[in-house]
Order: C-alpha cells, then structure tokens, then sequence
C-alpha cells in the first residue's frame, strides 16, 4: 500500500499515541496490527522503533477489545489541538 507522505506522518503519530487502537488505524489506512508494526520498521530508526514496541506491547488501550469500559475515547484531548 502507498501512502502519502502526509498520511504515512498521520499512520506514525497514530501508533505512538496511547490512546489510538490498531482498528482505528486499520479503519481510516486498511494496515491491520501486523502491517503496522512492518511500517513502522521500515520508517522508524532502529531505536525509536525498539522504544515504540516496548511501549505498545501488551498495551490494553491498543486494542479495542481490551480497553477499559471507562476509556470512551479514543485521542487525547490536546491531540487535535490548534496550530
């Protein structure tokens, strides 16, 4: 799949926000969990790349069905801020 520029920006910002779980991303861009992690290889620098895993693995709010029924959101509340 090739992706703008703009959008492969967005696919990134969306995988390293906590709140944004794979089947948002897999809704608006078609990667499904798999295809993120394989994206984010390719474009993230080995190290960000090791940080970005470590911090998402077994992350509940990653996945829809693991969340928490309090989570009824699914961005922060700066994250659509002015700029």
């Amino acid at each position: 799949m090739l992706l703008l520029e703009s959008e492969q920006s967005r696919v990134i910002e969306m995988a390293w926000e906590d709140r944004t779980p794979f089947e948002a991303i897999e809704r608006l861009f078609g990667m499904n969990e798999s295809d993120v992690i394989k994206f984010m290889r390719r474009n993230l620098k080995p190290r960000s790349f090791r940080l970005w895993r470590e911090r998402v693995s077994g992350r509940a709010t990653k996945h829809v069905k693991l969340r928490s029924d309090d989570v009824t959101r699914s961005h922060c509340p700066t994250q659509y801020k002015q700029r």
